[in-house]
This record gives structure tokens, sequence and C-alpha cells, in this order.
């Protein structure tokens, strides 16, 4: 599955550089940029379809990602629901150390990689509406002690354990009926935490998920 996955990536990067791309837009009507063929292919895919099903079935709430990094999931978000407001969780300085001490402790994963290489500043300039961006800076779910919000999709892509059990426990009771929660690196092995709090989370609360064989995985749950 590794070899097979890590060739798959290989060609695909290939074929982008040359400009050879699976899909004219992220949802068909949205997006005017061209989404590179990748693995990743399969969850901007997925999020467009589950775009199409809150707008046809009127699902209300605001949107969400914790884990921003740079902000290029977070700019797709911003791009296909302009008219609500869209909150960016995230240090914004790489992975808070108590977190880490977590995955290393529990041997989810080293907790090495730095994704510090981010700002506020730049991540706004990416998104098509910046006005409708609420940045919360800073350790979850600290951040969010003065959120009193309802959401219709929520992107988790913290990475690491913690956030990310911290995330659902945060953001499922404030998801409105219909509504998603993406999970991202569910089947990512060199982030094991990720599925961990997912499964643990979803057991305790006696409710499913699908997983998405995208790029390190995702585990999409729909309320």
């Amino acid at each position: 599955m590794r070899v097979a996955r890590f060739l798959f990536q290989k060609l695909t990067r290939v074929l982008a550089g040359n400009g050879l791309y699976l899909s004219k837009s992220l949802n068909y009507k949205q997006s005017p940029a061209p989404l590179p063929i990748n693995f990743d292919y399969v969850r901007y895919a997925t999020l467009g379809l589950c775009f199409e099903q809150l707008v046809a079935r009127q699902v209300p709430g605001n949107v969400a990602e914790l884990g921003v990094y740079q902000g290029d999931f977070a700019k797709r978000l911003n791009q296909l629901f302009p008219d609500r407001q869209l909150y960016l969780f995230d240090t914004f300085e790489g992975f808070a150390d108590q977190d880490v001490s977590t995955e290393k402790a529990s041997g989810f994963s080293t907790g090495e990689q730095s994704f510090a290489n981010t700002s506020v500043e730049l991540v706004l300039r990416k998104m098509p509406h910046p006005q409708q961006c609420i940045v919360k800076k800073g350790f979850f779910p600290a951040t969010a002690a003065d959120v009193d919000d309802t959401f219709c999709f929520v992107s988790l892509d913290a990475d690491l354990y913690d956030p990310i059990l911290e995330g659902l426990r945060f953001f499922y009771p404030r998801l409105a009926l219909g509504g998603y929660i993406f999970v991202h690196d569910f089947n990512n092995d060199e982030y094991r935490g990720a599925r961990q709090a997912v499964t643990e989370f979803c057991r305790a609360e006696g409710i499913g998920f699908t997983p998405l064989p995208d790029s390190g995985g995702t585990a999409v749950l729909c309320k």
C-alpha cells in the first residue's frame, strides 16, 4: 500500500507539473482554479459534493478549520462559503510543546515535523474573502473559549491526538444537523494519534464515520 501510494503521488506530481488535471474546478461551478491531479483530489472533490449537499438541504452554520498551516484548504472553504464566517484556529507557530509531549509519550508520532513557516498575514493574503475570516491564534481549545456558534462544516487538520480529540469534543456538539467534519491524517502512519482520536471519540459517542482514500487519509463525520 505504501509503495503504491508513493508511486501514485510521484506520478501525479509529474502530471501536475505538466499541467494535467482531473477536474477544471473544485465543485464544477464555484472554483475558477484547476485542481492538480493528486491524492488530495479525493478530499477536495468530496468537499465539493458535501458543499452541494449543505446548500441543497439549507444547513445553517458557519465554517471552521483547526490546523490551518499555510491556508490552502482554508482558501477553498472561504471560496465555497463566501457568505459564512470562517474561523481559523492555529498557533501559527507550529506544534505546541504539550501536544508533542503527549504524542511522544503515547508513541503516536515524534511530533518533530515543523509547521512554523506560516503566519496570520500569509494565510489572510490567500483568502478571497478575508473579511469573513475570524483568526483564533493560540492554543486550542483555549482559543475557542469565547466562541458561541453553530457550524455546518469543520476541518480538523491538527495532526496530533490531543488537538484532534479536543476539536471533536468542541465542534461536534455545535455541528448543525446535516453538517460535516473532515478529520485529516486518519490513515497517516506518521500521525497515528489522529486515528486514535477519531475512533475513541466516535466509540464514546456512538457515531460512525467514513474514511476517504486521499493523501494521509480523511475521516468524514456527518451529523
